[in-house]
């Protein structure tokens, strides 16, 4: 018997298993984070400038909405997420927004903004709210850190994510429902800072997201890295004059994930192509040896690689194919 059979009965098993399982998971323990209150925020609409005095109003006005989110969580007894909103309230942050509701929604810079002569926007994968924004934060400060001066990296954390192990990370809808906010968000960024160099860069279920709103988005770069796939059968599909770049760590579990769709009555399952696969056609990054959650850790291959992206700087590598076989 031929081994292509095999993986083919190998990909449609893990699929299944995948679907199963995230079917399994409790509504009620994938709800929780939603179900703590939080007023509506009071910031609005689009910042005027991006000059130094319009970027600290804006940013002492969302602090008050996030103090306001603090003080109705610690009212409803979340000690955890009144703590965390505690920490981004922290006046040496910079939010452009922030909504507490449905798990928590923000925009953090890192960086001078009103200076940026490079900008790299990180859209974050399943599994990250309020609770868990650390996650995104850490990743934000060591690209920023990586690509030093005159630039920013923007944490835009704004969409519900799904849970990790869930039926919503297997399908699209949540990415449907963000592509257009951050379609918006790239355009106002673009309004703000026309001479910037602005990149994507976009983890995990965050790749979804990304391609989703990549259709005819003016930037420099859409980097996916972790990817589950795109929903695309490649990286023409995206129609974006960015160049697109792929990467994947050679211990990163999204490798054993099957690159199919599986179309169901309620929804399609799955995201086709690797990002990472010749037939995709992206640039590949060195993107070392790491896990799902180490691209972005201080010193490592993929955060270099995807600085020298954000900076312009960068040059393909050719996967192996040990490694995203």
């Amino acid at each position: 018997m031929s081994s292509q059979p095999r993986r083919s009965r190998l990909r449609r098993g893990l699929l299944s298993a995948l679907v199963a399982a995230s079917v399994a998971v409790p509504v009620a323990g994938a709800a929780g984070p939603a179900a703590v209150p939080s007023p509506a925020p009071t910031v609005h609409g689009p910042l005027p400038a991006a000059a130094p005095r319009a970027l600290a109003e804006r940013y002492a006005a969302t602090r008050a909405d996030i103090g306001a989110a603090e003080r109705a969580a610690a009212g409803h007894g979340d000690r955890k997420r009144a703590a965390a909103l505690h920490a981004m309230a922290d006046p040496a942050r910079g939010f452009l927004s922030f909504d507490g509701r449905d798990g928590g929604r923000s925009v953090e810079v890192f960086g001078d903004l009103s200076h940026a002569e490079r900008i790299a926007v990180l859209v974050p994968g399943a599994g990250i709210g309020v609770d868990h924004y650390w996650r995104l934060r850490n990743g934000a400060r060591a690209l920023r850190g990586e690509l030093g001066e005159r630039s920013a990296v923007v944490a835009w954390l704004g969409y519900e994510t799904p849970a990790t192990v869930s039926p919503a990370a297997l399908t699209s809808g949540r990415a449907d429902e963000a592509a257009p906010e951050l379609r918006h968000f790239i355009a106002e960024l673009r309004r703000l800072r026309p001479a910037a160099r602005t990149s994507l860069v976009c983890h995990s279920y965050g790749s979804v997201v990304c391609a989703r709103a990549a259709h005819g988005l003016r930037i420099a770069d859409i980097v996916l890295y972790g990817s589950p796939g795109t929903g695309y059968k490649d990286a023409a599909a995206l129609h974006t004059p960015a160049t697109v770049w792929a990467g994947r760590g050679g211990d990163d579990w999204i490798a054993d994930v099957p690159h199919a769709e599986l179309q169901l009555p309620f929804a399609d399952i799955g995201f086709g192509t690797d990002p990472v696969s010749p037939g995709f056609g992206a640039e590949i990054f060195a993107a070392g040896d790491g896990g799902h959650s180490d691209y972005l850790k201080p010193g490592s291959v993929p955060l270099r690689s995807i600085a020298r992206i954000v900076a312009g700087t960068a040059r393909s590598a050719e996967p192996s194919g040990e490694r995203h076989a």
